[in-house]
């Protein structure tokens, strides 16, 4: 009957149960790993982009999330309008701003 699987054979006394201290050690391991690669880093950067959101004004230039790039008109509370090029204006979330460039980026395009 075990040809394929051997006996295992177990000493008195010999399988203890690891300690509560160890188990909660463990945890408390898991918890500051977690903590420390994803939590952190990612709060660090959403408060970036809420600094730089907040930091938007007229004329500022920009680039948002599709890939296009314009000098900011007016600011309508949560909405910017974009100037794209000269006569071309789109309305955006402040939120999709990716990053602002240095002024005359644009200029030099």
């Amino acid at each position: 009957m075990s040809l394929f699987i051997s006996t295992a054979h177990a000493a008195e006394g010999a399988a203890q149960q690891p300690s509560m201290i160890a188990n909660i050690g463990m945890i408390v391991v898991f918890v500051a790993i977690f903590y420390f690669l994803i939590w952190r880093p990612q709060s660090k950067r959403a408060k970036e982009h809420r600094t730089l959101i907040e930091s938007l004004g007229e004329g500022s230039e920009v680039v948002f999330a599709g890939g296009l790039m314009g000098r900011i008109k007016k600011i309508e509370g949560d909405y910017a309008v974009v100037e794209l090029s000269r006569g071309v204006e789109i309305k955006i979330q402040r939120s999709s701003v990716v990053s602002v460039l240095p002024e005359g980026t644009l200029n030099s395009l």
